[in-house]
């Protein structure tokens, strides 16, 4: 009788505890959603009041409770609650915006982190200040309210601004480095590298192009912020 009380009462911990950590993976989903909304909002915007999309694609993703308890190891997080993960591990929730041009990723990460309900927390210019590696990317954690039943609640989002042909390199080098467990042949490497440097070429290409199609001379467009890369 008293095993099966004991059986019982670990099956009811656990219950609760798997449902106390779907409330929290939703605030997140929550979040995100509320991200996506405002992204959506602009580039409808885009599309009826200026007849350009500055957007190709978006992609969001939660991470899996495996993906957020092997961070929880590599950030050596001992006796990790709810609040501690809060605090600590900000990518939960992330959406990743895919922009035609360079000028396009820095003009819809200051419309979208100029309304008044966005916090900034962190902000990491991989374009203006590549990787090693030759990765480039503006990364933005951002904090936006979410309105529940128990009251409002800041959620971290990351947003990651890309160009396709910046995507479409870390794309490829991810799937080469999955392939050989983060062991790839020096070769590889430097291929990836010249890789970087040809995208990037391409996308100042492109977008010159772009510019010249309509008309715009470069002197009228106004240079990128430059922006403090935080590591």
């Amino acid at each position: 009788m008293t095993t099966i009380e004991v059986t019982e009462d670990a099956i009811r911990q656990t219950r609760e505890l798997r449902d106390e950590f779907q409330r929290f993976l939703r605030e997140y989903e929550f979040g995100m959603r509320e991200v996506e909304t405002k992204i959506s909002i602009l580039r409808d915007e885009f599309l009826h009041d200026h007849s350009y999309n500055p957007i190709e694609h978006v992609k969001s993703r939660l991470k899996t409770p495996d993906s957020i308890v092997e961070k929880i190891a590599r950030k050596g997080i001992e006796e990790p609650d709810f609040d501690r993960i809060r605090e600590e591990i900000t990518d939960i929730a992330g959406v990743r915006v895919t922009c035609s041009f360079v000028a396009d990723v820095y003009r819809l990460f200051d419309l979208l982190t100029k309304q008044d309900d966005i916090t900034v927390r962190t902000v990491k210019d991989y374009i203006a200040a590549p990787k090693p590696n030759g990765y480039k990317s503006l990364h933005a954690i951002i904090e936006v309210p979410v309105f529940l039943s128990t009251g409002p609640l800041s959620v971290p989002v990351e947003v990651q601004f890309r160009t396709i042909a910046m995507d479409f390199w870390a794309s490829l080098e991810h799937k080469i480095y999955y392939k050989f467990s983060n062991r790839v042949p020096s070769h590889l490497v430097e291929s990836l590298s010249d890789a970087a440097d040809a995208a990037s070429e391409l996308d100042a290409r492109m977008e010159r192009l772009h510019r010249e199609a309509h008309g715009v001379p470069r002197k009228q467009l106004p240079a990128p912020a430059p922006r403090v890369v935080q590591v």
